[in-house]
């Protein structure tokens, strides 16, 4: 911190505080966002509906989340990033609350909309505000550490919802992951400190989101993150059911289980930029040369998701959760690598930049994530696996495209 620059440090007490409250925020907002994930099966019996349809419960609060985090940017422009954040949470626990009392399918996707709304003021504004609170040279592992936070936050949903939901019924499951939201939504109420830099005068929302359209590399992490997550989510939308078919004929609960691979998820947005530190150190050959190191690391992600893909197309458990850990952990480096470059390319307009990142991100959740069940539903894993790797190759084609015409 300097007389010019109040941003502290990434080791500093400020910067512990604010990680710690961000982390519990983002395993409330992500805990509650997926926990029905866990009893789609569940859901899918009790209102007698194909998989297709009961993935509308994931979809209607991703795409609320993709509709609702520009409105919370402008919000926080005026209230502030922590005030709107908590705001966000609030409301959004106050309708979590609501979801397993809805007694129709429609019922349910219409809440599930209205809660991804009131949740996307964290996904909006975390990024934002850990760079108006901590150095930029901290800023890559600050938003690591958030990542991890919303990455065990959607593990924890996903298995509380599905073993609670396997003993007692989806209801149960989805009122037991809220509680756990409420309890981590107060460590963020309680530590969160305040952001150093004040919001600035927002510039008109047309010229905004045109000046960071107009920017190529703005425009590839946008369609990154709608391609990557949307194929992401497809998996894990449809991968229950697959593996509650023969061959293996799992259980809810027993499914419910492997959604541990999302630790590996932690570990990688943790660990991707100190990785990051080191090839930049070196030098590349081959068909990778010239490009930059996040490039370069990034690329080798979505080389690692589609061996994961590859993987979980064998008819042997092992291999497919092994395929499986390899793709979580893949997909969250990625999206850690894609969410720091994101505040670096932006420049007029930065303050919405990460919020189009996220329109992207979870418009690609919602509208793939659903694709992926209607194609599983009419033609099975396979073709459903072939929408998610070309989703990612499209993904790596546009990072390698936008590098190489930046170079020239």
């Amino acid at each position: 911190m300097t007389a010019s620059d109040p941003r502290v440090p990434g080791d500093s007490r400020v910067a512990k505080r604010a990680l710690v409250a961000l982390f519990g925020a983002g395993f409330a907002t992500f805990a509650q966002l997926y926990a029905p994930q866990g009893v789609l099966t569940e859901l899918a019996h009790e209102f007698r509906s194909d998989t297709g349809a009961v993935s509308w419960v994931i979809g209607a609060a991703t795409l609320g989340v993709a509709v609702g985090v520009v409105p919370w940017a402008r919000i926080s422009d005026r209230i502030g990033r922590v005030a709107a954040m908590r705001w966000s949470l609030l409301v959004a626990l106050g309708i979590g609350l609501l979801v397993p009392f809805m007694p129709t399918l429609p019922a349910l996707v219409a809440v599930r909309f209205l809660e991804g709304l009131a949740l996307a003021g964290l996904p909006a504004l975390a990024v934002t505000a850990l760079a108006e609170i901590v150095t930029p040279a901290a800023l890559g592992a600050a938003v690591g550490s958030y990542v991890a936070g919303t990455t065990i936050g959607g593990l924890a949903g996903r298995v509380i919802s599905g073993l609670v939901g396997d003993a007692f019924g989806w209801g149960w499951g989805v009122a037991a992951v809220a509680l756990c939201s409420v309890a981590s939504a107060a460590l963020f109420l309680a530590l969160i400190p305040a952001t150093r830099i004040p919001p600035g005068p927002p510039l008109p929302l047309g010229r905004a989101f045109l000046a960071n359209l107009r920017n190529p590399g703005v425009r590839v992490l946008i369609a990154q993150g709608f391609l990557l997550m949307g194929g992401f989510v497809a998996v894990y939308n449809v991968l229950g059911f697959r593996l509650q078919e023969a061959p293996f004929g799992l259980s809810t609960a027993q499914v419910s289980w492997l959604f541990l691979a999302y630790l590996a998820g932690a570990v990688a947005s943790r660990q991707v930029w100190a990785v990051i530190a080191r090839t930049h150190r070196g030098r590349s050959r081959g068909p990778l040369a010239g490009l930059e190191s996040p490039v370069r690391v990034q690329l080798g992600c979505i080389a690692l998701m589609l061996l994961g893909l590859g993987l979980m197309l064998l008819l042997w458990l092992p291999a497919v959760v092994l395929g499986l850990v390899l793709f979580t952990g893949a997909f969250f480096g990625a999206h850690t690598i894609a969410s720091g470059l994101i505040g670096r390319r932006a420049d007029t307009g930065r303050s919405l930049a990460p919020s189009l990142y996220n329109l992207g991100y979870y418009i690609g959740s919602a509208l793939l994530g659903g694709l992926g069940g209607l194609v599983f539903a009419h033609w099975g894993w396979g073709a459903a696996v072939a929408l998610v790797a070309v989703s990612a190759l499209t993904a790596a084609a546009a990072a390698v495209g936008h590098a190489r015409s930046a170079h020239r």
